[in-house]
């Protein structure tokens, strides 16, 4: 997980593991991260190679090309191949843009 802080630092903008504590949450923009579910990679009956799948959730109050663009250049930078999508979350009056990729457990 230390590799996915780094990234999220280098993105410059606000962030918290699956969630902020109720109350806590900043401004948008903001992201949640998780590691959604594992891609293990077997090999004689045994994990060989361990592969997280990250969600980098963005949140806006309006669309944010500023923000997005942030985010895909250092995931580019770092060379992570990722999936994008969005929706909007009605109830929270916010757009979700989700950026999932993989990445190796270290």
């Amino acid at each position: 997980m230390e590799q996915i802080v780094k990234i999220l630092d280098e993105i410059g903008i606000p962030f918290a593991y699956d969630h902020f504590a109720e109350g806590e949450s900043p401004d948008p923009p903001f992201i949640c991260y998780l590691s959604a579910n594992s891609d293990n990679f077997a090999a004689d009956g045994k994990v060989y190679y361990k592969i997280n799948e990250i969600h980098i959730e963005l949140y806006t109050d309006c669309k944010d090309l500023s923000a997005e663009q942030k985010v895909e250049a250092v995931l580019d930078e770092h060379g992570n191949f990722y999936e994008k999508s969005e929706v909007w979350i009605e109830s929270e009056k916010l757009y979700e843009v989700l950026y999932s990729f993989e990445m190796e457990v270290n």
